[in-house]
């Protein structure tokens, strides 16, 4: 009986540890892609809908209540305003702390390479409220 008990705690923590995973691995060795420059990015269509996709929702955390910046619809782009230096992606602290690119905490999933890439394009274009 004892060692059905065993087994059977030791099945389960091998399958609660090792139950988490991302879709998809981030190679952060490869740069990240370039979005071509005759390719608009907008603010409101391209970037704000990245905070809130299913299963990648950084407003459940930056909603305004819990982390700062606000993500929420209406509030992102005033919430990361300062953390951004237009112009300059790779110095601003928004895009450095990115899931996926060095954000502080497991947020529990990562932005692809081509979400990583529009947020650094807006960024590096100006980061324009369009």
């Amino acid at each position: 009986m004892k060692k059905r008990i065993s087994l059977l705690l030791v099945g389960s923590l091998c399958l609660w540890n090792f139950s988490c995973y991302y879709d998809e691995e981030i190679d952060l060795s490869q740069p990240i892609e370039e979005i071509p420059e005759e390719q608009v990015i907008s603010f409101r269509t391209d970037i704000e809908p990245l905070f809130s996709q299913s299963g990648k929702d950084c407003t459940a955390c930056h909603n305004g209540n819990v982390a700062s910046p606000d993500l929420r619809e209406g509030n992102a782009f005033a919430g990361i305003t300062p953390l951004v230096i237009p112009g300059d992606a790779e110095n601003s602290e928004f895009y450095q702390k990115l899931p996926g690119n060095g954000h502080p905490i497991d947020a529990g999933f990562v932005l692809n390479n081509t979400e990583i890439a529009f947020i650094k394009g807006w960024i590096d274009r100006g980061a324009e409220n369009n």
